[in-house]
């Protein structure tokens, strides 16, 4: 009996405790530090630009440590995007017009590369898309809503003290202004203005196309080449390739970076921009519910 005790007494173990190992293991695959083990004579990197951009620090933490790793000759930009903020969108663009400067980047756009994320990845210097990618999109938009008839079924009575006639330009609680949406038509116009004229720049494509480049138009990759928005309709291999050539790499050695699964999993999910945060967020919140559960325990 003793014997059988010896076997049985860490199953009923496990069972009693089933939930709570397998919350300790959750905890553990997030916590874990990442093994990043690059390979120390890598010559040839990804980097990708998934989901809506709202910040930009996280990939421009990437792509400064690419650019600082001087075995890196060439670096492929995967984007597959709708876009998203505007300054966001600029500070990629920036650091990518910059970095190519000096290390060849070659764009794939695998999905969407469009509004924000065409603005991001405009200075690349070569830019492939996959035939079935969307593109374009080069356009601003201000969006609101007017909920005053709903605030005042509900019996609320918004109160506002403001200096400045435009301070509450934008408000949901009534309609806008005509002043209000005046200022606001210049702000997105400038806006505007400055998103084609960095397109036109980029690409080298004259202003006077703006109607057909520009204005909002979404754009399957036939179209795009032949307005000059991309350079190849290809696939990821055409994009390697290229990026091959460019930087004149003969024999091609990428950068690895391993990432745990539950970060590959939010990536596809949430995007590259908003993974980290989420991680972050629900790390929180598991330490929180540790504490309460040691507390109950």
């Amino acid at each position: 009996m003793k014997i059988l005790h010896f076997f049985t007494k860490p199953l009923d173990f496990i069972t009693k405790y089933l939930k709570t190992l397998i919350f300790l293991l959750i905890v553990v695959l997030i916590f874990i530090p990442k093994n990043n083990v690059p390979e120390q004579d890598a010559n040839v990197a990804r980097i990708n630009l998934y989901g809506a951009i709202l910040q930009s620090d996280n990939f421009l933490e990437e792509l400064e440590k690419l650019e600082k790793n001087p075995n890196i000759q060439g670096i492929l930009l995967v984007i597959d995007s709708p876009g998203g903020a505007i300054a966001p969108s600029i500070e990629i663009s920036e650091a990518i017009k910059r970095v190519n400067l000096k290390i060849p980047i070659i764009a794939y756009a695998q999905g969407a590369m469009a509004s924000g994320s065409y603005l991001a990845g405009v200075w690349a210097n070569s830019i492939v898309a996959n035939r079935g990618a969307l593109l374009g999109s080069i356009g601003v938009v201000i969006n609101g809503a007017d909920i005053s008839e709903l605030v005042e079924k509900l019996g609320i009575k918004p109160q506002t003290l403001k200096a400045g006639i435009y301070k509450e330009a934008g408000t949901f609680m009534r309609t806008w202004t005509p002043e209000e949406e005046t200022m606001l038509k210049s702000l997105i116009n400038e806006q505007y203005q400055m998103f084609v004229k960095e397109v036109a720049t980029a690409r080298n494509i004259a202003m006077q196309n703006e109607p057909n480049f520009a204005q909002g138009r979404i754009l399957n990759a036939k179209s795009a080449l032949e307005l000059g928005l991309i350079d190849q309709v290809g696939n990821l291999y055409d994009a390697q390739n290229l990026l091959f050539q460019k930087a004149n790499i003969k024999n091609p050695k990428w950068y690895k970076e391993e990432k745990d699964k539950i970060e590959i999993y939010l990536e596809k999910i949430f995007g590259d921009n908003l993974s980290l945060s989420v991680q972050n967020g629900i790390a929180l919140a598991l330490e929180q519910f540790f504490k309460i559960w040691l507390k109950g325990n």
